[in-house]
């Protein structure tokens, strides 16, 4: 990985830019269009999306739930308040999480949520790695995994929106898209918030197809980059399926010459992991640890739809291994000029 400086990717955001509730409607957004190789930005609506694809391209979409992952409780016996947000699921009962604060929730710990007990849920604590990141095993009283824990986290978890959204969310279904289906991630592929079944059938209609996989997302898309360089930066693991139709519809597509149009960043790495180096996306189940960075040779992404990302993360380089740093830079720089809303429940950019 070339030793670029994480400052590069840098940006000044005044706070008020921040969007702090979703709109009334999902696909009242703006739209920002950003042709890579002109240069040139067009300012539109989200309604406006089927103006610039076409018969034959394939939109493909992330189906990822969240899930309830954000858990509340103490250490047993009586101790003091911890946190746990819930990551991947390692097998059966066993979960990577994040634990704060991470120096008292040690390997040994047990914590409790909800009162514990028989019908509350408990955490074993079984190791520690970096990061605050905690192994743990989830249980409710003698019951084994299945069930009774997925219950327990749906009782008790709390939807975990990201920090820099201060307002309660008063509907926890619009921290979810239109399609989402799998359960399994800490947060949600915002890019994707944009999308109602009315839009996906006018596209349908127009002879756009759509594929859906999956990627849960955890701290490899949403953990910050720390390091001075890129090289730095370690990625985290996150597990996706591709299904056997999802892998035909986009191999069909561009067998047939039209474009893959991956809705959000984790549907952009979950194509480049899935896919050799022709670009035909392989069916199946992994983990991915991809970090695309400047210089990354895309074979399986034609074009990009997403939000406007935070400063200094890995989301925002890979949209400038995309379309360009300088270009993608000076797209925020008029976004923020023309006060477009960012991050989660933000507006949108398309990048062809």
């Amino acid at each position: 990985m070339e030793r670029l400086r994480a400052d590069l990717f840098d940006y000044q955001l005044p706070p008020e830019l921040i969007a702090q509730e979703p709109l009334p409607e999902r696909d009242a957004s703006r739209l920002m269009v950003l042709h890579r190789e002109s240069g040139e930005i067009e300012h539109r609506r989200f309604t406006d999306i089927a103006a610039y694809l076409e018969a034959g391209d394939c939109l493909v979409l992330n189906d990822t739930r969240v899930i309830p992952a954000r858990l509340l409780g103490v250490r047993a016996p009586g101790g003091g308040p911890v946190e746990l947000l819930l990551l991947r699921r390692l097998g059966g009962d066993r979960w990577e999480a994040l634990a704060r604060p991470g120096k008292r929730v040690r390997p040994g710990a047990v914590l409790e949520f909800g009162g514990g007990g028989a019908q509350g849920l408990c955490a074993a604590v079984l190791g520690a790695e970096p990061d605050s990141r905690r192994v743990v095993r989830l249980y409710v009283g003698d019951a084994g995994p299945g069930p009774a824990v997925a219950a327990a986290i749906a009782r008790l978890g709390r939807m975990p929106t990201p920090p820099y959204i201060r307002r309660q969310l008063q509907d926890p279904e619009r921290y979810q898209t239109a399609y989402a289906r799998h359960e399994g991630s800490a947060a949600a592929p915002t890019a994707g918030f944009h999308f109602t079944p009315r839009i996906l059938d006018r596209l349908r209609a127009g002879g756009v197809t759509t594929a859906f996989l999956t990627l849960h997302v955890g701290l490899g898309t949403f953990r910050p980059i720390r390091s001075a360089t890129l090289d730095g930066h370690v990625m985290h693991a996150e597990d996706y399926e591709v299904t056997p139709e999802a892998a035909a519809a986009v191999n069909a597509c561009r067998a047939g010459g039209g474009r893959t149009v991956a809705v959000g960043t984790t549907a952009v790495r979950t194509l480049e992991s899935a896919s050799d180096e022709r670009g035909i996306l392989k069916p199946g189940a992994g983990a991915t640890d991809l970090f695309i960075v400047p210089g990354h040779r895309f074979r399986a992404v034609d074009a990009m739809l997403t939000n406007f990302h935070l400063p200094r993360s890995t989301l925002l380089v890979l949209v400038c291994a995309f379309a360009g740093r300088e270009r993608v830079l000076a797209a925020y720089d008029e976004a923020v000029a023309r006060r477009y809303r960012f991050y989660s429940f933000g507006d949108a950019m398309l990048v062809l």
